[in-house]
C-alpha cells in the first residue's frame, strides 16, 4: 500500500477524529471509508449539456452559427481593439 499525504480543513480532520475514536478505527481506515463510499458511481452530476438545456435556444436574434465562429463575430463588433481616450 503506497502513502499519500493531503491537507485537510480543520473542520474535516475534527469529523475524522471524532468518528475514528467512536468506532475504534484508525483515521487511515475512516478515510479509505469515506474515499471508496465517494467514488465516481456516487457522484452522479448531470452532464453540462443536460443541467442548461432547457435555456438553449431561448435567446433571439442570435446568428445560428454563433459557437462555431465567435471569434467572427466578436472581430465584427470591435472586440479586442484599443479604444481612443
Amino acid at each position: 500500500m503506497r502513502t499519500l499525504t493531503v491537507r485537510l480543513p480543520d473542520a474535516l480532520v475534527a469529523q475524522i477524529d471524532a468518528e475514528s475514536r467512536e468506532r475504534k478505527l484508525s483515521k487511515s481506515d475512516v478515510v479509505r471509508e469515506r474515499l471508496s463510499r465517494a467514488g465516481p458511481s456516487d457522484r452522479q452530476r448531470p452532464a453540462t449539456y443536460a443541467a442548461i438545456a432547457d435555456i438553449v435556444g431561448s435567446v433571439d436574434g442570435l446568428p445560428p452559427d454563433l459557437g462555431a465562429r465567435k471569434k467572427h463575430y466578436l472581430k465584427a463588433m470591435g472586440y479586442g481593439r484599443k479604444r481612443h481616450r
